[in-house]
């Protein structure tokens, strides 16, 4: 018996769920419907129960495949399948801060997680046993699944195809398997018509933030930056702790690919000069980055998490409730600053590996 454990079964699904999508706002308004209604029905207080959801939605864009690493990679040519490896431990790492935070809540204040309440089942579906025959459907169905992220991210790894390439083979095992599922000719025709509209806006952007980039350097402001923050005399953590700061500050006021678009060009060849590696660096930013999604007044996770259940609470108590995660955040954050090796041992195996 683990206290809070419906908690932590919700930060462990979100961690799952994002080898699945890489998106983190799925997360949230999946997670909003499934796990929300559970943890109340369990007497969890609802603000922990909505911040544990929008915190930890956050995985979706740290473990891979995740959005944000593609677009860093593709803005500063790193090889993306190395930069998806060199996020998956960190992500762990991060579970690892989630779940120890909701143990401590769990031993300190044991009625915020439902202890010593009654369960309700108002308004809760009765309790039922699978028969054998859904649980051999639900487990196959998982299998595949698990198979379908494995050939893809394996695949990528161990040098068999590239993350194009991967993305491809991903695409057609997810179409086979939901064509055996029973998809039809007109819900694949939507699926069609609703993955042109999300990747055609993306994939302007990437194009104007390539032109972006290149005039950048063009006109020297890239390389007049680097000399500036070298010549400060801050010192490559003083230079990092200034980079974390924009972030943040951003993350209160824009989206996480526009933030990257905008940012990434300058940072990325003064923390390469500074002598950051380019793999730890990467994912130490996508976690200042990923800190946007939790802050006020833009915070993309919260306001998702209170459309998908508008009576539950403010808007406020879920940030307040998202603030330990936000904290975790932080603190991954500055453990990368300091052990960058936590990102880059993973991709160096892989690399021993596919020799």
């Amino acid at each position: 018996w683990v206290p809070g454990r419906l908690a932590i079964a919700t930060v462990f699904a979100n961690a799952v769920f994002a080898f699945v999508t890489g998106v983190s706002i799925a997360a949230a308004a999946a997670f909003s419907r499934i796990a929300y209604p559970e943890m109340r029905r369990h007497g969890y207080e609802p603000r922990f129960a909505l911040g544990c959801i929008a915190g930890s939605a956050c995985l979706g864009m740290l473990i891979p495949p995740s959005v944000l690493m593609i677009v860093w990679g593709v803005l500063t040519e790193q090889a993306i399948g190395k930069i998806f490896i060199a996020g998956i431990f960190p992500g762990f790492v991060l579970v690892g801060f989630y779940s120890a935070y909701i143990l401590s809540v769990a031993w300190l204040a044991p009625e915020r997680v439902g202890a010593g309440k009654k369960r309700s089942d108002a308004g809760a579906p009765p309790d039922t046993e699978m028969t054998r025959a859904e649980f051999r459907e639900v487990f196959v169905s998982t299998l595949l699944v698990i198979a379908l992220v494995a050939a893809t991210l394996g695949g990528i790894w161990l040098g068999f195809f590239t993350p194009t390439e991967g993305a491809g083979v991903g695409a057609a095992l997810a179409l086979l398997l939901a064509i055996w599922k029973g998809l039809r000719a007109r819900e694949l025709f939507e699926l069609v018509l609703s993955v042109g509209r999300t990747s055609a806006p993306l994939l302007i952007l990437l194009f104007c933030a390539q032109l972006y980039s290149r005039v950048l350097s063009m006109t020297g402001l890239t390389a007049a930056a680097k000399e500036l923050f070298i010549a400060s005399g801050l010192g490559p953590l003083g230079v990092l702790a200034i980079m974390v700061a924009i972030w943040f500050v951003l993350g209160c006021l824009i989206d996480s690919i526009s933030i990257i678009l905008l940012t990434v060009p300058v940072f990325a060849p003064i923390a390469m000069a500074l002598g950051f590696d380019p793999l730890a660096f990467a994912v130490l930013g996508i976690l200042a980055i990923e800190a946007g999604l939790l802050t006020p007044p833009f915070g993309i996770l919260v306001f998702t998490v209170k459309a998908a259940l508008p009576q539950e609470a403010t808007v406020g108590e879920i940030f307040r409730g998202s603030v330990p995660y936000w904290l975790a955040l932080l603190a991954v954050t500055a453990v990368i600053a300091v052990f960058p090796g936590i990102a880059t041992w993973l991709p160096e195996v892989g690399m021993a590996i596919g020799r």
